[in-house]
């Protein structure tokens, strides 16, 4: 490879490294500004009327355990029946 060829290649390596700390430089703009706008909410005491809101809304719940109920101790003896797990011997 001649001394040419590996200047050019050194260059263009150069100017991808420089896009792309332009690029991380950008982001990196971008989410400190919206962290600033974020903390800027959060310092923020919320009105009479938004505590009244967040105070009549429903807790969330995970998906899936809204409708089970907890299992009991036979709920889990007749699982376990069902599985065969009981007639499973691993030596």
């Amino acid at each position: 490879m001649s001394d040419d060829d590996r200047v050019d290649e050194l260059e263009d390596r150069v100017a991808e490294l420089e896009a792309t700390v332009r690029g991380l430089t950008e982001e990196l703009v971008d989410a400190s500004e919206r962290i600033r706008t974020l903390e800027g909410e959060l310092d923020r005491t919320p009105s009479t009327s938004e505590l009244r809101e967040a105070r009549e809304e429903e807790p969330v719940t995970p998906a899936g355990e809204a409708d089970e109920a907890p299992k009991t101790a036979e709920d889990e003896a007749t699982d376990n029946e069902e599985s065969g797990l009981d007639d499973i011997i691993v030596a």
